[in-house]
């Protein structure tokens, strides 16, 4: 890292907020123009399937979300919208027929599934050369030993986070509290692979707040709606909120926001409920150095890498 890179340990009475817009839009951009050199014909360019089973309204959003990003990177898409009484050999027939279709680069499973369909299996069929999200068993392994691989999305987005935004990681003691195969052990090891000194906390952690005290750089993805509070935070620490809760209780929304809890809780008399992170934003605030908001943080850059990964594969499955 450059000398004139700013430290992760930052005191400050506020934290400041590490927005994931800017950075997502720098990315589609990149992305947009990649494609723009490499596939001038548009029947030519990248296509991502979108495979959704259910009606989980979230799904739904998510997905559309990512057909919308693609539309505005210039990449082509599906989306496969299949229903609750999908079995999973009905699944996999469809993901076979999108594995041998050679105009489809990647291919995405939104998850969850419905209840009987064993997600593990699944991900399995997938051609691990179009399996953009990286949680093919091959692009898992290739990832744990360093290998050039599609990272998961999430992980691959928080390293682009820090690093456009000049924050050290080589040295740096850092901690990851959830050890998901989406987000928390992926996170893990592409921090270990930038030098960074990694500690993996989870449910089952004894003393939580005396391990995560010592990060300079802490990463939440556990799911329980504003676990960290301040004395779980080092003065001047890099907090990144990967969590993502509904909360439908105003109560819940004035203790976590405080003097900025007004907007949350006309969302929640508009829509039902608010999003919130895993992180004690208010509390978090006078400890912190920095930390992504949500939404508006990590979330959108997952959409980006998922850009970024279905160019990847375009490119080397084309040659």
């Amino acid at each position: 890292m450059a000398p004139e890179e700013k430290s992760t340990a930052q005191t400050s009475q506020r934290a400041e907020l590490l927005e994931g817009t800017r950075i997502s839009d720098d990315i589609k951009r990149e992305v947009a123009t990649e494609i723009e050199e490499l596939w001038r014909k548009p029947e030519q360019r990248p296509c991502l399937a979108a495979v959704r089973v259910g009606d989980d309204p979230a799904s739904e959003v998510y997905v559309k979300n990512k057909i919308r990003a693609c539309e505005e990177v210039g990449i082509r898409s599906e989306h496969h919208s299949l229903p609750c009484s999908t079995t999973a050999s009905e699944l996999r027939e469809l993901i076979g027929l999108l594995n041998s279709r050679d105009e489809i680069d990647g291919i995405l499973v939104q998850m969850p599934l419905p209840e009987g369909i064993d997600e593990a299996a699944i991900i399995e069929t997938l051609d691990p050369e179009k399996d953009v999200d990286g949680f093919h068993p091959v692009n898992v392994g290739r990832l744990a030993l360093g290998r050039p691989t599609f990272v998961p999305c999430t992980p691959a987005g928080i390293i682009e986070l820090l690093t456009r935004n000049e924050i050290s990681i080589r040295g740096a003691k850092t901690c990851v509290v959830g050890r998901s195969q989406i987000v928390g052990r992926p996170m893990a090891q592409l921090l270990t692979q930038h030098d960074a000194t990694v500690t993996v906390c989870h449910s089952r952690t004894q003393d939580l707040k005396s391990v995560t005290r010592q990060a300079d750089l802490l990463v939440v993805a556990i799911g329980r709606p504003g676990l960290i509070r301040r004395d779980y935070i080092k003065s001047g620490a890099t907090v990144i909120d990967v969590g993502m809760n509904k909360i439908s209780e105003e109560s819940i929304a004035r203790d976590l926001f405080g003097d900025d809890a007004a907007r949350r809780m006309e969302t929640i008399k508009r829509r039902g409920y608010t999003l919130v992170g895993d992180v004690h934003p208010a509390e978090a605030d006078t400890v912190a150095g920095r930390r992504t908001p949500v939404p508006g943080g990590v979330g959108l850059l997952t959409v980006a890498m998922l850009m970024r990964n279905t160019v990847k594969a375009a490119r080397l499955r084309r040659g």
